[in-house]
C-alpha cells in the first residue's frame, strides 16, 4: 500500500508576478495522511494556486512571490515531486507524448519502475478511468473529456502518496463522471493515498471525502470540518458566497423567445470529422446530422465524450470543413457572402459567428486581459470609444475588472473560461458557438453567465452550446441535438 502523504501550510501565500494582490495568503492548514479533502471556494479564491504549490510547480510555471511555508511530508513540494500526482483543469497542459500508452507510462518511467510493472499499471489505470482506446491511439485525437481521463490515468499509474485533482470531471459526460469518481475511490481505498480535490460538482465527491475546506478569497480559510457540518450548518452563508451547496443551486429564469425566429444555419445530412497528422482524408466523427440554427433560440448539442460534439461545433462555426453533406448559411446570416462559412475570411467570420473553444487558452492572443478583450472589436475596426465601452461592459459583467492587467494564462480555470466567453461576445456575433461555456464557475458566476447568455438569445443571438452541464441545458435550451455515435443522431424537442 502507498504511504499516504502529509500536508502542512503555515502562513503560506503566493502572488502571481503580474498581480497586485496575492492569490493565496496567510494560509494555515494541516492535512493528515490518508485524509480525503474537498477544497471549495469562490472562483479565483486560490484553489488551483494551492494545488500547484503542493505539486511543486509554481516556480516552474512563472515568476511570483512566495510567503510562509508549504510542506509535503515535511519537505518543500519541489523536493517531493515523486510523492505528488496532479491532474490539472486543462488536460492539454499536461499531455506530453503522442500516444496514449506512452503518456500513461511516462510518469512511471520517470520513477524508474521495471518495464513489466509499468505496462501492467498502464493497463489498470486506463481500465479504471474507462478510456477504451488502443495504446497507440494519438493523444491529439482524443476529445476533451477523453484527455481528462488520460490525465487521471497517468496520475493513477504513478500511485502517489498525495493525489491532487483540479476540476477532474469538468468536461466529462455523466458516465465519465461516475467512472472517474469510482477510479479515484478505488485509488484512495486500495492505496491509502491522501486526496485533495477541487470540484464545483460537490455532489459528486461529498460522499467520498471526510473533510471540506473552504478557502477565503484573498487569504485564509472560510470553513473547515466534516462535510455535514460545513455544508449543513453553514449552507446559506456558503451559498451566498457562490459555493455549490447541494440543494441550493441557483435558478435562472428563461427570457422571452422570438416567435418568428429566422433560420441562419442549416445542416443537411452533415458529416463532420478531423484530419490526423500525415493523413490526407479526415476521419468522420459524426454523420447524418440534420440541424437548423435559428436566431433567438438556444440549441444544446449533447452526447457522450468522443461522439463528435466539439468537432460539430467547430464545423458549424466555420472553422472545419464538412466531411460530407451540407452546411448552408442562409442570407439572414451570410448576406452577400458565400453560403459556406468555411470560405469566409476571419474578419467576415468574426462579425457573424463567434466561437468559445473547449479549451479557453486556445483562443488567447494577447499578454493582458485588457488587450484580449479588445482584439475582436479592433479587428472589426470599431471606433476606440466603442472598443473601450465593449471591453469595460464585458469585464464588469463577467467579473474581470480587477484582472485587466493580468496575463490571461495565469488566470484560474473559471476566470479563463469567463474571459474566453467575453472575447467571443466582444464582436456581437449573430451566432455564438460555445463549447462547455459554464465549466469551472462558482454558483454566482455560473448564474451571471447564464443570465448574460439568455439575454443575448432574447435579443436575437443564436446560441449553439456543446455541453455536459444539464443545469445549463434545462435553463437555456430550446432545441437539443443528441449525438450518439459516428453515424447516429437524434433530435430531442
Amino acid at each position: 500500500m502507498t504511504a499516504a502523504a502529509r500536508v502542512t501550510a503555515r502562513g503560506w501565500g503566493w502572488r502571481h508576478g503580474d498581480r497586485p494582490r496575492p492569490a493565496v495568503s496567510g494560509l494555515d492548514l494541516d492535512v493528515e495522511p490518508g485524509e480525503r479533502v474537498l477544497l471549495l471556494g469562490a472562483s479565483g479564491a486560490g484553489k488551483s494556486t494551492l494545488l500547484a504549490g503542493l505539486a511543486g510547480v509554481l516556480g516552474d510555471a512563472e515568476d511570483g512571490d512566495r510567503t510562509g511555508e508549504l510542506l509535503v511530508d515535511g519537505r518543500r513540494p519541489e523536493d517531493a515531486r515523486g510523492r505528488v500526482g496532479l491532474v490539472l483543469q486543462d488536460p492539454d497542459g499536461q499531455t506530453v507524448l503522442a500516444r496514449v500508452g506512452d503518456e500513461v507510462a511516462f510518469g512511471c518511467e520517470n520513477l524508474g519502475l521495471p518495464r513489466e510493472e509499468i505496462w501492467r499499471r498502464v493497463a489498470e489505470a486506463l481500465e479504471a478511468v474507462g478510456l477504451d482506446v488502443p495504446l497507440d491511439h494519438p493523444t491529439s485525437e482524443l476529445s476533451g473529456g477523453q484527455k481528462q481521463r488520460l490525465a487521471i490515468a497517468s496520475v493513477l499509474a504513478m500511485r502517489p502518496g498525495l493525489v491532487l485533482l483540479d476540476e477532474p470531471t469538468a468536461n466529462l459526460d455523466p458516465d465519465g463522471v461516475a467512472e472517474v469518481r469510482e477510479a479515484v475511490a478505488r485509488l484512495v481505498a486500495d492505496r491509502g493515498a491522501t486526496l485533495v480535490v477541487v470540484e464545483h460538482r460537490v455532489e459528486t465527491w461529498v460522499d467520498l471525502v471526510d473533510r471540506v475546506v473552504v478557502l477565503e478569497p484573498g487569504g485564509g480559510v472560510r470553513a473547515d470540518g466534516a462535510p455535514d457540518a460545513v455544508l449543513g450548518s453553514r449552507a446559506a452563508e456558503l451559498a451566498a458566497e457562490g459555493i455549490w451547496v447541494p440543494g441550493r443551486h441557483p435558478v435562472v429564469p428563461r427570457g422571452s423567445r422570438r416567435a418568428d425566429a429566422p433560420e441562419l444555419l442549416v445542416a443537411d445530412a452533415l458529416a463532420v470529422g478531423r484530419r490526423r497528422f500525415g493523413e490526407r482524408q479526415p476521419r468522420t466523427a459524426a454523420a447524418d446530422i440534420d440541424l437548423t440554427v435559428r436566431a433567438g433560440r438556444t440549441t444544446a448539442i449533447l452526447g457522450p465524450n468522443g461522439a463528435g460534439k466539439s468537432t460539430l461545433g467547430l464545423t458549424l462555426a466555420g472553422l472545419l470543413t464538412p466531411v460530407g453533406g451540407g452546411l448552408t448559411a442562409l442570407p439572414a446570416l451570410a448576406g452577400r457572402l458565400s453560403p459556406a462559412p468555411i470560405r469566409w475570411r476571419s474578419r467576415e467570420l468574426a462579425a457573424r459567428i463567434g466561437t468559445i473553444f473547449q479549451d479557453p487558452e486556445h483562443q488567447f492572443l494577447r499578454g493582458t486581459v485588457r488587450d484580449e478583450l479588445e482584439v475582436g472589436p479592433r479587428a472589426l475596426k470599431r471606433p476606440e470609444s466603442e472598443v473601450a465601452a465593449v471591453r469595460d461592459r464585458l469585464a464588469q459583467r463577467l467579473r474581470l475588472t480587477t484582472l485587466l492587467e493580468a496575463n490571461p494564462f495565469t488566470l484560474s480555470g473559471g476566470e479563463k473560461r469567463r474571459l474566453s466567453v467575453a472575447t467571443a461576445l466582444a464582436t456581437a456575433p449573430a451566432v455564438l458557438v460555445a463549447d462547455e461555456p459554464s465549466f469551472g464557475q462558482d454558483a454566482l458566476t455560473w448564474a451571471e453567465l447564464l443570465r448574460l447568455l439568455d439575454e443575448l438569445v432574447a435579443e436575437g443571438t443564436a446560441l449553439v452550446t456543446v455541453t455536459h452541464d444539464l443545469a445549463l441545458v434545462d435553463a437555456l435550451a430550446d432545441d437539443r441535438l443528441l449525438l450518439a455515435g459516428a453515424a447516429a443522431k437524434e433530435v430531442v424537442p
